[in-house]
């Protein structure tokens, strides 16, 4: 366990409350953080999170406070200015880096930045980036473009120009989301690094079994009241989703044998060089396969072929008995097929449309009027069916996407494409960023599509995910699925041997 055990706290925060329009946000919390600690500070999505974490870092004043205290010193308030200069640091989901300059101008960009134009000391500026990484135990190429780097190495760039500010009090927000395992391995190492470095280090994270690792305190939060603070030895991922819910969360096996199910997609040695091989697959009706693999696996380069965004070099396909071989996206929609990236933000919504028009983007078509025209009241009325049907929790229709929480969001996503009526779909790891009461919420959405006979495959990082929630389980590796798997006679500890073998 991470944290020196002792009673100097880099933070203490007592009986801080927020409110937003009449809302409580945040009611009489006490939140602390011990000089070195990795604390996890862990709810729901809306539970009240992020806006602790932003009264910490100046962005936000509270209504009222027995006590703010950083580092010993007792503070009225917390601005932005105190905030950095006191050494607290937040690292956001989205990073906040620029992806257009060079890893050294990114970790010393606070350097760069004054009242008055100045020449830039290159030399001293890499000289100090390369130190810093070196205390990282991480060495990058300094004049990359940050753009160039997959996003394991950008957090790294993030973390090291948090140091380069002199950072003691460090704020991670869903720092792995996007991360395989071997790079959430290495960026556990480096907050481990941190710790004994001195370094204190909030962890928010929806992946329980990391937080267990990692952490040696867990600060739960639930609709925006101190639920306790609690030591992680002796805790179980169980227990802490069911604090943080407020209702027990049961991980089973729900596999059910659908081999007398009518057959809806059969690919037959699909390849496409440098990406996968060979792949002989068949997914039936109502059925949940899962697929799972190490990075570079080509389980996501498998997903774009059928989704026809990529055209295999040999194999065959079929879809719903007729030959499948679709020239675009559009294609493949047209003939039922549906596919939920794993980049939601990026790839899934249309960040500055209204939750309706994210809904409505895939079947524009079917809602036009007589002059050609989108039908508002179509739209709304097809946003109002889904939302009943998935238990979107949203205000107005019209409201952006970014109102919703990143579980209500997702299903947004599930919405356009089911709208699209598919007869298979692909999940692309569907709960990357969504918390633990989301998540259960999204597979009983899952189970329930395959129950009416929508065929599934499921692709993700996590054992436990792709085992309780699949029917089948195929194991992909170096582009070749070299493993198939019963969820009903194969345990955690199999699989995981097996992967990572």
């Amino acid at each position: 366990m991470a944290g020196n055990g002792g009673e100097s706290f880099a933070l203490r925060l007592k009986g801080v409350s927020k409110v937003f329009g009449g809302v409580k946000a945040l009611d009489h919390v006490d939140f602390d953080v011990r000089a070195g600690e990795v604390h996890c500070l862990a709810g729901e999505n809306g539970c009240g999170k992020s806006t602790l974490i932003k009264i910490v870092a100046g962005v936000y004043r509270p209504e009222s406070a027995e006590l703010i205290e950083l580092f010993g010193e007792k503070l009225e308030a917390i601005n932005p200015v105190v905030a950095r200069a006191k050494g607290v640091s937040v690292i956001w989901q989205d990073l906040a880096l620029f992806p257009n300059m060079s890893v050294a101008e990114n970790i010393a960009f606070d350097d760069l930045v004054g009242l008055r134009p100045r020449g830039v000391d290159y030399a001293t500026m890499k000289t100090r980036a390369a130190a810093v990484l070196a205390r990282l135990g991480v060495t990058l190429d300094l004049a990359a473009p940050l753009e160039s780097l997959p996003i394991a190495q950008r957090q790294v760039v993030a973390i090291a120009r948090a140091l380069m500010n002199d950072a003691r009090l460090i704020f991670m927000d869903e720092p792995t989301a996007s991360l395989t395992q071997a790079e959430t391995d290495r960026l556990l190492d480096i907050v481990r690094k941190l710790s004994a470095d001195g370094v204190a280090v909030v962890f928010v994270s929806h992946r329980l079994a990391e937080v267990l690792d990692i952490a040696e305190r867990v600060t739960v939060v639930r609709d925006g009241k101190l639920v306790g603070v609690y030591p992680t030895e002796g805790m179980t991922q169980a227990r802490l989703g069911e604090l943080m819910t407020g209702h027990v969360l049961e991980d089973k096996v729900v596999a059910t044998d659908r081999s007398a199910a009518p057959v809806v997609f059969e690919a037959q040695g699909l390849s496409l060089p440098g990406q996968f091989e060979g792949i002989d697959l068949t997914i039936r009706a109502g059925e949940v396969v899962g697929l799972i693999g190490l990075i570079g696996a080509g389980r996501t380069e498998l997903a774009h072929a059928m989704i026809g965004m990529s055209q295999p070099t040999a194999g065959s396909a079929r879809l719903n008995g007729a030959a499948y071989r679709p020239g675009s996206i559009r294609e493949a929609i047209a003939k039922g097929l549906a596919y939920v990236s794993e980049d939601r933000l990026q790839l899934g919504l249309l960040q500055k449309q209204s939750i309706a028009d994210n809904a409505a983007i895939a079947v524009l078509n079917r809602l036009l009027d007589r002059f050609r025209l989108i039908s508002l009241a179509d739209k709304y009325a097809l946003i109002a069916g889904w939302g009943k049907k998935l238990g979107i929790k949203m205000g107005a229709p019209d409201n952006p996407i970014s109102t919703l929480s990143g579980g209500n969001q997702q299903k947004v996503v599930l919405a356009k494409w089911l709208a699209t009526e598919p007869k298979l779909i692909i999940l692309d790891s569907p709960t990357v960023g969504v918390d633990v009461g989301a998540r259960a919420g999204i597979f009983r959405i899952v189970r329930d599509l395959a129950d009416q006979g929508l065929a599934i495959l499921l692709i993700s990082d996590e054992v436990t995910e792709v085992l309780y929630n699949s029917d089948r389980v195929l194991h992909m590796a170096h582009g070749r699925l070299v493993g198939s798997y019963d969820p009903r006679t194969t345990s955690v500890q199999e699989l995981e041997a097996a992967i990572y073998a």
